[in-house]
């Protein structure tokens, strides 16, 4: 199997981080209404530090933090089970530490909370429900940035 590569993303790559995120069978039925015409805009991937991982050139995942929170966290539905997003949490927690975070919250899809545990986040509250676009309440967890 080859390698997979971790690299920050460029502003080109922002239609296929919009389709990869479309696509994840997560966000279908009960939970697509979160992604209704939501894009990742090129100025976005400019804007934030935002870090996909590819395998021979296919993007399998991605990541955003754009501050002291994780934005986005995408793996493909056929890379799941891979490691992808267990590689793509030590990226984003050695970014935060370069740039000085001590700490990254993460407002989770219900779904992946438990994920975020098992990558060692502690959960920290709950993010309730704003109707219409997110009808659920949301657990919000956080992660110590390791210091070097």
């Amino acid at each position: 199997m080859a390698e997979i590569k971790i690299r920050r993303a460029t502003a080109t790559q922002a239609g296929t981080l919009t389709a990869l995120m479309h696509a994840s069978s997560a966000y279908q039925g009960e939970y697509a209404s979160i992604l209704d015409g939501y894009t990742i805009a090129p100025g976005y991937v400019e804007a934030n530090p935002t870090f996909t991982a590819t395998r021979n050139g296919e993007i399998l995942g991605f990541y955003a933090l754009p501050a002291a929170e994780l934005d986005l966290l995408f793996v493909a539905d056929e890379a799941q089970g891979l490691g992808i997003g267990a590689r793509l949490i030590a990226h984003m927690l050695g970014e935060a530490g370069r740039r000085g975070m001590d700490s990254v919250r993460v407002v989770s899809h219900p779904p992946a909370a438990d994920f975020y545990v098992r990558m060692g986040a502690r959960r920290t509250g709950t993010i309730p429900a704003r109707p219409p676009k997110v009808r659920w309440d949301r657990p919000e967890l956080r992660f110590d940035v390791p210091t070097c």
